[in-house]
């Protein structure tokens, strides 16, 4: 993740940083099941989603969100 994506997200309110983890989550689930199915064919895009939603989770638990 860039130095400008972390500020972008660290500047958000903690609504739409909820909004945004549950969003990266519900893809990622969804990119679970393909990736069983074998339609999934960037397998790093699911490690990027994981990386940003812990990102997400770590800036809502330091605010106290």
């Amino acid at each position: 993740m860039k130095k400008k994506d972390l500020e972008k997200l660290k500047n958000k309110p903690g609504v739409e940083l909820k909004e945004d983890l549950k969003n990266h989550k519900e893809k990622l689930w969804k990119l679970k099941v393909d990736l069983g199915a074998g339609k999934v064919k960037n397998v790093r895009e699911i490690r990027d989603i994981k990386r940003t939603a812990a990102v997400i989770s770590t800036i809502l638990n330091q605010h106290g969100k």
